[in-house]
Protein backbone atom coordinates (compact mmCIF):
# COMPACT_ATOMS: atom_id res chain seq x y z
CA UNK A 1 0.00 0.00 0.00
CA UNK A 2 2.88 2.36 0.80
CA UNK A 3 4.26 1.71 -2.66
CA UNK A 4 1.29 3.28 -4.49
CA UNK A 5 1.55 6.76 -2.90
CA UNK A 6 5.29 6.71 -3.54
CA UNK A 7 4.71 5.82 -7.17
CA UNK A 8 2.11 8.57 -7.44
CA UNK A 9 4.47 11.13 -5.90
CA UNK A 10 7.24 10.02 -8.24
CA UNK A 11 4.92 10.35 -11.22
CA UNK A 12 3.76 13.81 -10.13
CA UNK A 13 7.37 14.90 -9.73
CA UNK A 14 8.27 13.62 -13.17
CA UNK A 15 5.30 15.45 -14.70
CA UNK A 16 6.24 18.67 -12.88
CA UNK A 17 9.81 18.44 -14.17
CA UNK A 18 8.59 17.78 -17.70
CA UNK A 19 6.07 20.63 -17.76
CA UNK A 20 8.42 23.61 -18.24
CA UNK A 21 10.02 21.89 -21.23
CA UNK A 22 6.70 21.24 -22.96
CA UNK A 23 4.54 24.18 -21.77
CA UNK A 24 3.80 26.60 -24.59
CA UNK A 25 3.03 30.31 -24.32
CA UNK A 26 0.99 31.92 -27.10
CA UNK A 27 1.03 35.63 -27.86
CA UNK A 28 -1.13 37.60 -30.31
CA UNK A 29 0.49 40.44 -32.24
CA UNK A 30 -2.02 42.79 -33.93
CA UNK A 31 -0.58 44.79 -36.84
CA UNK A 32 -2.20 47.42 -39.05
CA UNK A 33 -0.68 46.65 -42.46
CA UNK A 34 -1.21 44.00 -45.18
CA UNK A 35 0.53 40.64 -44.94
CA UNK A 36 2.78 41.44 -47.92
CA UNK A 37 3.90 44.81 -46.51
CA UNK A 38 7.58 44.72 -45.51
CA UNK A 39 6.75 45.71 -41.91
CA UNK A 40 4.43 42.72 -41.57
CA UNK A 41 6.90 40.38 -43.26
CA UNK A 42 9.52 41.56 -40.78
CA UNK A 43 7.15 40.81 -37.88
CA UNK A 44 6.46 37.30 -39.20
CA UNK A 45 10.21 36.66 -39.37
CA UNK A 46 10.59 38.07 -35.85
CA UNK A 47 7.93 35.63 -34.60
CA UNK A 48 9.72 32.76 -36.35
CA UNK A 49 13.06 33.78 -34.83
CA UNK A 50 11.49 33.78 -31.34
CA UNK A 51 9.85 30.38 -31.88
CA UNK A 52 13.13 28.90 -33.14
CA UNK A 53 15.19 30.37 -30.29
CA UNK A 54 12.76 29.11 -27.64
CA UNK A 55 12.30 25.67 -29.18
CA UNK A 56 8.62 26.49 -29.77
CA UNK A 57 7.93 27.48 -26.17
CA UNK A 58 6.85 30.99 -27.21
CA UNK A 59 4.58 31.21 -30.23
CA UNK A 60 3.67 34.65 -31.60
CA UNK A 61 0.80 34.92 -34.10
CA UNK A 62 0.85 38.04 -36.30
CA UNK A 63 -2.64 39.37 -37.18
CA UNK A 64 -2.12 41.56 -40.27
CA UNK A 65 -4.19 44.34 -41.86
CA UNK A 66 -5.95 45.48 -38.64
CA UNK A 67 -7.81 42.15 -38.56
CA UNK A 68 -7.64 41.81 -34.76
CA UNK A 69 -7.72 45.47 -33.69
CA UNK A 70 -7.89 48.68 -35.70
CA UNK A 71 -4.64 50.67 -35.71
CA UNK A 72 -5.67 53.28 -33.09
CA UNK A 73 -6.86 50.47 -30.75
CA UNK A 74 -3.68 48.36 -30.75
CA UNK A 75 -1.73 50.18 -28.05
CA UNK A 76 -4.66 50.12 -25.64
CA UNK A 77 -5.30 46.44 -26.39
CA UNK A 78 -1.72 45.56 -25.38
CA UNK A 79 -1.91 47.79 -22.29
CA UNK A 80 -5.04 46.00 -21.08
CA UNK A 81 -3.76 42.51 -21.92
CA UNK A 82 -6.25 41.82 -24.74
CA UNK A 83 -3.11 41.21 -26.82
CA UNK A 84 0.36 40.56 -25.47
CA UNK A 85 2.41 42.40 -28.10
CA UNK A 86 1.63 44.89 -30.86
CA UNK A 87 2.88 47.12 -33.65
CA UNK A 88 1.59 50.61 -34.30
CA UNK A 89 2.54 53.75 -36.21
CA UNK A 90 4.18 55.84 -33.50
CA UNK A 91 2.68 59.17 -34.50
CA UNK A 92 -0.88 57.86 -34.12
CA UNK A 93 -0.45 58.67 -30.43
CA UNK A 94 0.86 62.22 -30.79
CA UNK A 95 -2.31 63.57 -29.14
CA UNK A 96 -1.42 61.54 -26.06
CA UNK A 97 2.15 62.85 -26.00
CA UNK A 98 3.88 65.05 -28.63
CA UNK A 99 7.06 62.96 -28.33
CA UNK A 100 5.32 60.19 -30.30
CA UNK A 101 5.21 62.62 -33.23
CA UNK A 102 8.72 64.04 -33.51
CA UNK A 103 9.51 61.76 -36.46
CA UNK A 104 6.68 63.29 -38.54
CA UNK A 105 7.77 66.91 -38.16
CA UNK A 106 8.32 67.82 -41.84
CA UNK A 107 11.93 68.22 -42.96
CA UNK A 108 13.41 67.60 -39.49
CA UNK A 109 14.88 64.22 -40.50
CA UNK A 110 14.66 63.42 -44.21
CA UNK A 111 17.06 60.50 -44.77
CA UNK A 112 17.49 57.06 -43.23
CA UNK A 113 20.71 58.14 -41.55
CA UNK A 114 19.02 61.20 -40.02
CA UNK A 115 15.95 59.19 -39.04
CA UNK A 116 18.11 56.63 -37.21
CA UNK A 117 19.84 59.43 -35.27
CA UNK A 118 16.47 60.97 -34.41
CA UNK A 119 15.30 57.57 -33.16
CA UNK A 120 18.37 57.26 -30.93
CA UNK A 121 17.48 60.63 -29.37
CA UNK A 122 13.76 59.82 -29.06
CA UNK A 123 14.01 56.24 -27.81
CA UNK A 124 14.97 56.77 -24.11
CA UNK A 125 12.07 59.20 -23.60
CA UNK A 126 9.54 56.84 -25.18
CA UNK A 127 10.87 53.85 -23.22
CA UNK A 128 10.18 55.76 -20.01
CA UNK A 129 6.73 56.86 -21.19
CA UNK A 130 5.69 53.33 -22.23
CA UNK A 131 7.08 51.81 -19.02
CA UNK A 132 4.78 54.09 -17.00
CA UNK A 133 1.85 52.50 -18.88
CA UNK A 134 2.89 48.89 -18.27
CA UNK A 135 4.46 48.53 -21.72
CA UNK A 136 7.99 47.69 -22.81
CA UNK A 137 9.42 49.01 -26.06
CA UNK A 138 11.08 46.30 -28.15
CA UNK A 139 12.08 47.96 -31.42
CA UNK A 140 11.10 50.42 -34.13
CA UNK A 141 11.36 50.42 -37.93
CA UNK A 142 11.13 53.38 -40.31
CA UNK A 143 8.95 53.74 -43.38
CA UNK A 144 10.37 55.02 -46.68
CA UNK A 145 10.36 58.83 -47.06
CA UNK A 146 6.99 60.54 -47.47
CA UNK A 147 5.71 62.07 -50.68
CA UNK A 148 2.46 63.59 -51.97
CA UNK A 149 -0.14 61.58 -53.89
CA UNK A 150 -2.73 63.50 -55.88
CA UNK A 151 -5.09 63.27 -58.85
CA UNK A 152 -3.66 66.39 -60.50
CA UNK A 153 -0.44 68.38 -60.97
CA UNK A 154 0.82 70.12 -57.84
CA UNK A 155 3.45 72.75 -58.56
CA UNK A 156 3.01 74.87 -55.44
CA UNK A 157 1.33 74.85 -52.04
CA UNK A 158 -1.51 76.90 -53.59
CA UNK A 159 -2.39 73.94 -55.85
CA UNK A 160 -3.30 71.88 -52.76
CA UNK A 161 -6.17 74.12 -51.75
CA UNK A 162 -9.49 72.27 -51.70
CA UNK A 163 -8.04 68.76 -51.96
CA UNK A 164 -9.75 66.02 -49.94
CA UNK A 165 -6.65 65.08 -47.96
CA UNK A 166 -6.21 61.81 -46.11
CA UNK A 167 -4.88 62.50 -42.60
CA UNK A 168 -3.53 59.73 -40.37
CA UNK A 169 -2.07 61.70 -37.48
CA UNK A 170 -1.87 65.20 -35.97
CA UNK A 171 0.89 66.33 -38.34
CA UNK A 172 -0.83 65.36 -41.59
CA UNK A 173 -4.10 66.95 -40.40
CA UNK A 174 -2.20 70.17 -39.59
CA UNK A 175 -0.60 70.21 -43.06
CA UNK A 176 -4.09 70.06 -44.57
CA UNK A 177 -5.15 73.07 -42.52
CA UNK A 178 -2.08 75.10 -43.52
CA UNK A 179 -2.47 74.46 -47.27
CA UNK A 180 -6.27 74.84 -47.33
CA UNK A 181 -7.07 71.16 -47.95
CA UNK A 182 -9.90 69.25 -46.28
CA UNK A 183 -8.49 66.67 -43.80
CA UNK A 184 -10.24 63.30 -43.58
CA UNK A 185 -8.97 60.77 -41.04
CA UNK A 186 -8.37 57.44 -42.79
CA UNK A 187 -6.21 54.57 -41.50
CA UNK A 188 -4.10 52.47 -43.88
CA UNK A 189 -6.44 49.46 -43.95
CA UNK A 190 -9.33 51.73 -45.07
CA UNK A 191 -7.38 53.73 -47.65
CA UNK A 192 -8.09 51.68 -50.81
CA UNK A 193 -11.86 52.01 -50.33
CA UNK A 194 -11.60 55.70 -49.44
CA UNK A 195 -9.69 56.34 -52.67
CA UNK A 196 -12.04 54.21 -54.78
CA UNK A 197 -15.12 56.01 -53.46
CA UNK A 198 -13.64 59.50 -53.68
CA UNK A 199 -13.71 60.14 -49.94
CA UNK A 200 -10.12 61.36 -50.40
CA UNK A 201 -8.22 62.36 -53.53
CA UNK A 202 -4.81 63.15 -52.08
CA UNK A 203 -2.54 62.22 -49.20
CA UNK A 204 1.03 62.19 -47.97
CA UNK A 205 2.68 58.86 -47.32
CA UNK A 206 5.43 56.51 -48.42
CA UNK A 207 5.81 54.62 -51.67
CA UNK A 208 5.03 51.52 -49.63
CA UNK A 209 1.55 52.70 -48.60
CA UNK A 210 0.78 53.81 -52.16
CA UNK A 211 1.79 50.42 -53.50
CA UNK A 212 -0.23 48.55 -50.85
CA UNK A 213 -3.32 50.67 -51.64
CA UNK A 214 -2.93 50.26 -55.45
CA UNK A 215 -3.11 54.02 -55.57
CA UNK A 216 -2.60 54.09 -59.37
CA UNK A 217 -6.20 52.91 -59.75
CA UNK A 218 -7.42 56.28 -58.39
CA UNK A 219 -4.63 58.87 -58.49
CA UNK A 220 -2.19 60.01 -61.15
CA UNK A 221 0.76 61.82 -59.51
CA UNK A 222 3.37 61.11 -56.83
CA UNK A 223 5.72 63.90 -55.75
CA UNK A 224 8.80 62.55 -54.00
CA UNK A 225 9.15 65.32 -51.40
CA UNK A 226 11.02 63.11 -48.87
CA UNK A 227 9.41 65.15 -46.10
CA UNK A 228 9.94 62.73 -43.18
CA UNK A 229 10.37 59.05 -42.31
CA UNK A 230 7.71 57.91 -39.82
CA UNK A 231 8.28 54.82 -37.69
CA UNK A 232 6.33 51.85 -36.42
CA UNK A 233 7.05 50.79 -32.85
CA UNK A 234 6.70 47.28 -31.47
CA UNK A 235 5.98 46.92 -27.77
CA UNK A 236 4.99 44.20 -25.32
CA UNK A 237 2.78 44.06 -22.24
CA UNK A 238 5.39 44.15 -19.45
CA UNK A 239 3.48 41.72 -17.22
CA UNK A 240 3.31 39.20 -20.10
CA UNK A 241 7.04 39.63 -20.70
CA UNK A 242 7.81 39.19 -17.00
CA UNK A 243 5.92 35.86 -16.96
CA UNK A 244 8.38 34.39 -19.48
CA UNK A 245 11.35 32.39 -18.26
CA UNK A 246 14.74 34.09 -18.50
CA UNK A 247 15.82 32.25 -21.66
CA UNK A 248 12.61 33.22 -23.49
CA UNK A 249 12.98 36.86 -22.42
CA UNK A 250 16.51 36.89 -23.81
CA UNK A 251 15.27 35.30 -27.04
CA UNK A 252 12.64 38.06 -27.47
CA UNK A 253 15.18 40.82 -26.85
CA UNK A 254 17.75 39.32 -29.22
CA UNK A 255 15.14 38.77 -31.97
CA UNK A 256 13.98 42.37 -31.47
CA UNK A 257 17.43 43.78 -32.17
CA UNK A 258 17.78 41.58 -35.26
CA UNK A 259 14.30 42.63 -36.46
CA UNK A 260 15.07 46.33 -36.00
CA UNK A 261 18.28 46.11 -38.05
CA UNK A 262 16.61 43.95 -40.70
CA UNK A 263 13.55 46.25 -40.89
CA UNK A 264 15.57 49.43 -41.44
CA UNK A 265 17.62 47.69 -44.12
CA UNK A 266 14.44 46.46 -45.84
CA UNK A 267 12.89 49.94 -45.77
CA UNK A 268 15.97 51.43 -47.39
CA UNK A 269 16.25 48.69 -50.03
CA UNK A 270 12.57 48.91 -50.99
CA UNK A 271 12.31 52.71 -51.22
CA UNK A 272 13.34 52.89 -54.89
CA UNK A 273 11.53 49.63 -55.70
CA UNK A 274 8.22 51.11 -54.54
CA UNK A 275 8.57 54.29 -56.59
CA UNK A 276 9.64 52.23 -59.61
CA UNK A 277 6.49 50.14 -59.21
CA UNK A 278 4.29 53.27 -59.05
CA UNK A 279 5.87 54.49 -62.30
CA UNK A 280 5.49 51.08 -63.93
CA UNK A 281 1.76 51.16 -63.10
CA UNK A 282 1.41 54.44 -65.00
CA UNK A 283 1.77 57.06 -62.28
CA UNK A 284 3.83 60.21 -62.85
CA UNK A 285 6.62 60.00 -60.24
CA UNK A 286 8.21 63.43 -59.99
CA UNK A 287 10.50 65.49 -57.76
CA UNK A 288 8.81 68.50 -56.16
CA UNK A 289 9.18 71.77 -58.04
CA UNK A 290 11.44 74.39 -56.38
CA UNK A 291 8.30 76.37 -55.48
CA UNK A 292 6.59 73.36 -53.88
CA UNK A 293 9.75 72.40 -52.00
CA UNK A 294 10.21 75.95 -50.73
CA UNK A 295 6.58 76.08 -49.60
CA UNK A 296 6.92 72.83 -47.70
CA UNK A 297 10.15 73.94 -46.05
CA UNK A 298 8.31 77.01 -44.68
CA UNK A 299 5.52 74.75 -43.42
CA UNK A 300 8.18 72.50 -41.89
CA UNK A 301 9.71 75.41 -39.99
CA UNK A 302 6.30 76.43 -38.67
CA UNK A 303 5.36 72.87 -37.66
CA UNK A 304 8.72 72.38 -35.93
CA UNK A 305 8.09 75.47 -33.81
CA UNK A 306 4.48 74.39 -33.14
CA UNK A 307 5.71 70.95 -32.08
CA UNK A 308 8.42 72.33 -29.79
CA UNK A 309 5.84 74.51 -28.00
CA UNK A 310 3.67 71.45 -27.36
CA UNK A 311 6.53 69.12 -26.43
CA UNK A 312 8.19 71.48 -23.95
CA UNK A 313 11.63 70.85 -22.41
CA UNK A 314 11.58 67.08 -23.17
CA UNK A 315 10.90 67.77 -26.83
CA UNK A 316 13.58 70.44 -27.03
CA UNK A 317 16.07 68.03 -25.42
CA UNK A 318 15.26 65.34 -28.02
CA UNK A 319 15.65 67.77 -30.94
CA UNK A 320 18.87 69.20 -29.50
CA UNK A 321 20.34 65.72 -29.00
CA UNK A 322 19.36 64.77 -32.54
CA UNK A 323 20.81 67.92 -34.10
CA UNK A 324 24.06 67.43 -32.19
CA UNK A 325 24.33 63.82 -33.45
CA UNK A 326 23.43 64.87 -37.01
CA UNK A 327 26.12 67.58 -37.23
Amino acid sequence: MKLIPRLMLGLAGAVALAMPATAQTKWNLPAAYPSDNFHTENLVQFAKDVADATGGKLQITVHANASLFKAPEIKRAVQTGQAQIGEVLMSLHENEDPLYGVDVVPFLATSFDQARKLWAAQKPVLEKKLASQGLMLLFAVAWPPQGIYANKEINSIADMKGLKWRAYNVGTARIAELVGAQPVTIQAAELPQALATGVVNSFMSSGSTGYDAKVWESLSHFYDTQAWLPKNMIFVNKAAFDRLDKASQEAVLKASQVAEDRGWKLAQEKTKWYTDQLAAKGMKVLPPSPELKSGFEKIGEQLTQDWLKKAGPDGQAVVDAYRKAAM
